[in-house]
This record gives C-alpha cells, sequence and structure tokens, in this order.
C-alpha cells in the first residue's frame, strides 16, 4: 500500500488475459487485492483499447470486465469491483459521451475503487483495533490484508498481542499471514489447522476476513473459517470478521445463492496418489459458509455492524433497478 502512495503501481502490469489466468490459478491472495488487481487490469485495458465509436469501445470493455469478472465465482469483491468500474463508464456511454469521454470514466472509476479499497483496509484497521485489549491472544484463519490491518493496529497501539496462524490448508495461506505478522513485530505462532481447538482455548479473539456476505449476515470465507467460528462459539471466544463493504453479495437479496467454488484435487493429493488409489472419490472446495450466529460482528470501513444489520447495511450502500445491473449508491 505504501509503493502507492508514493506513485508506484500496487501490481504489475498485465493483459486482461493474464489476470484472468492469474486470477484462477489463485496467483492472488486476499478478496481485497483480488478486486484491486481486476480493477487494475480492466483500467489498464480500458486506457489502450480500440474503437472507432462509443458503442464499439464500450462494448471491447464490457467484455474484457466480463471475462475478469468470471475468474472467480464465490469471491464477490472480484465482481464487485469490476462491476463498480463499469458502471462508472456505462454511465458514461449512455449519456452519449464520445470515446476518450467514456474511456476518461472508466479509468477514473477504476482508480477510484482502487484508492477507496485501501482506504477501507486502514479504515477497518483503526475501529476493529479499539476491539482488541491489552494483551489479547488472537486466532486468525488464511491471509486477509483487513484483517492484519486490525492486529497491525493493536500492535502499533502497544497492546502486546499475540496471533496463533492456523496453516489453512490446502494452499497455506496462513504461512503467509504469520511471516507478514512476524516481520511486523507481533509474536506469531503457525500452528495446523487440526490444532486451532487446542489453542481457542487460550484466545480471547477470533479475527478472520471476508471473501463475501450474504444478506441474512452469513460469512462466506476460505475452507476451514466455519470450523474456526464453531470452535470460537464453544468457547465463548469473540468472532470478529474485517469486511470491505464491497464483499456485499447484493444478489442474495434476490435469492440467488453463493456458488462455492472447487479446486483441483490435485491440491490436496498428489497426482501419483490418485493414480494408485483409483476409487478414492475427492472434494476440494475453496470455500465453506459461517452461520451469522456464530459470528458476533463485522468491521467495516462504515463501523461495526452485527450479522442481523447486513440486510440494512446493504439497502443503503447500494441501488437497484429492475433489469438492470446494481451500482453504487448515490445517496
Amino acid at each position: 500500500m505504501e509503493a502507492l502512495k508514493e506513485g508506484k503501481e500496487e501490481f504489475p502490469k498485465v493483459t486482461v488475459d493474464e489476470a484472468y489466468d492469474s486470477l484462477k490459478a489463485m496467483n492472488v491472495h486476499g478478496a481485497g487485492r483480488i478486486a484491486r488487481y481486476a480493477a487494475q487490469a480492466l483500467r489498464d485495458y480500458a486506457k489502450e483499447a480500440k474503437g472507432k465509436s462509443p458503442r464499439e469501445y464500450w462494448g471491447n470493455v464490457l467484455k474484457a470486465g466480463e471475462k475478469l469478472r468470471s475468474a472467480r465465482p464465490t469471491a464477490v469483491s472480484l465482481p464487485n469491483g469490476v462491476n463498480y468500474v463499469l458502471y462508472g463508464g456505462r454511465r458514461s456511454f449512455e449519456s452519449g459521451a464520445t470515446v476518450e469521454e467514456v474511456r476518461n470514466a472508466t479509468v477514473n472509476a477504476a482508480n477510484d475503487f482502487i484508492t477507496s479499497s485501501i482506504d477501507a483496509v486502514r479504515i477497518i484497521g483503526e475501529i476493529g483495533a479499539r476491539r482488541v485489549k491489552n494483551g489479547d491472544v488472537i486466532i486468525t484463519h488464511c491471509n486477509s490484508e483487513a484483517a492484519m490491518s486490525i492486529m497491525k493496529k493493536a500492535h502499533d497501539l502497544g497492546k502486546g498481542i499475540k496471533v496463533y496462524c492456523d496453516e489453512t490448508r490446502p494452499k497455506f495461506q496462513g504461512h503467509k499471514t504469520a511471516a507478514a505478522l512476524a516481520a511486523y513485530g507481533i509474536d506469531t505462532t503457525l500452528i495446523c489447522d487440526s490444532a486451532c481447538r487446542v489453542n481457542m482455548a487460550h484466545a480471547h479473539k477470533a479475527i478472520v476476513g471476508c471473501d463475501a456476505i450474504s444478506v441474512n449476515g452469513a460469512l462466506v470465507n476460505k475452507i476451514g473459517t466455519s470450523q474456526v467460528a464453531t470452535m470460537a462459539h464453544e468457547a465463548r471466544v469473540n468472532f470478529m470478521v474485517a469486511a470491505e463493504t464491497y464483499k456485499l453479495d447484493f444478489k442474495t437479496l434476490n435469492g440467488e445463492l453463493v456458488d462455492i467454488e472447487e479446486r483441483d484435487y490435485a491440491e490436496i493429493a498428489s497426482k501419483e496418489w490418485m493414480t494408485h488409489n483409483p476409487k478414492v472419490k475427492f472434494s476440494n472446495p475453496v470455500f465453506d459458509v459461517t452461520p451469522p450466529e456464530y459470528i458476533d460482528f463485522y468491521v467495516t470501513e462504515k463501523g461495526i455492524v452485527p450479522p442481523a444489520g447486513v440486510f440494512t447495511l446493504m439497502k443503503e450502500l447500494y441501488q437497484y433497478t429492475e433489469g438492470a445491473q446494481a451500482g453504487p449508491s448515490t445517496r
């Protein structure tokens, strides 16, 4: 994030096809970073896209956005980020603007989203750190920059926290979190996923990130999150979710279910092992759903929100037009 303040890009420049492949391969971790990565790729495409007319130009940008949006079906930050960029360009296109005006509107929308996303992480850290007490032992899961922002801010305030990071198999994103927190100076311990319950007995807080929030306040996050929440609930440990508001899955307002992504089985067993055990079936879901009753509250850039308040937050932040794609509220 410091790089952006210095005028540098957060990610290297890539084509839309390269960005799509990278997103599919999970080379970019963290829902917020995924959204900004896609927004930057779409912005860079919009800067150079050709079109003899506004309609031809906008059609090309729209196709690029649709491809990026389809890369990860569950991480709603990705389509919401892309939608935000497209919404800015679409309003210009529908107003009868020139190619250059539509281009500028799309680029400006992308820059606005990227800046707002980074600001949201900082604000979440400031708000969430107020709920962390001196000497708190915290358990975290996966690799969330918003969740880490809370822990880093609590550390900056001299609260002397200790953090346990579980590995988050099968992609081991917890290793990345543990390395980042330790390098920041936080007392950090890496544990295997199955050791979470043992360490929960000594914890005061569980803080995780978010890939999507449904209208009923349920959390969709990296596989294993629901187990951490269940253990926290059993141990009477506060379960906090750090979530930027663009992770609200407003499609669930219309009754749509969250599509849980399945990944390559080779992530959980080698090809050789599969060959030697042909009768074994495999399942490798990337995300799971934590019910709202196991969540104490969401920490958003708009403030603390209980699961029961998610519906109200959705209505405040987004406008819905029948038959049209939702866009950010202009209120």
